[in-house]
C-alpha cells in the first residue's frame, strides 16, 4: 500500500494518505473526498563531504560548498 500526498481543493490543505483503493481519502481538516494526488518530492540524501564530480577537488573541510550557515544552506544556490 503506497502512501501518497493529497491537497485538498476544498481548504486547500496538504496531507498524506496509506491508500488502500483508487478513492480519494477524506481530507483530515474539513472531510472533503475531492482530494487531488500531488506528485511527491524525492528525498535526496548524500552524506557529508560527498560530492560529484570525483576528478575534482573535494569541498571545503565541514562537507557544502562552503557559503553554508548553521541554519541554512541559501548561500549554495
Amino acid at each position: 500500500m503506497p502512501i501518497y500526498e493529497y491537497q485538498c481543493p476544498d481548504c486547500a490543505s496538504e496531507f498524506e494518505e496509506l491508500v488502500f483503493g483508487d478513492d480519494p481519502p477524506a481530507c483530515p481538516c474539513c472531510g472533503g473526498t475531492r482530494g487531488e494526488r500531488l506528485m511527491s518530492r524525492p528525498c535526496l540524501y548524500r552524506p557529508a563531504g560527498a560530492h560529484d564530480d570525483y576528478s575534482a577537488s573535494p569541498p571545503p573541510s565541514g562537507g557544502g560548498c562552503g557559503g553554508c550557515t548553521a541554519s541554512s544552506c541559501a548561500g549554495c544556490r
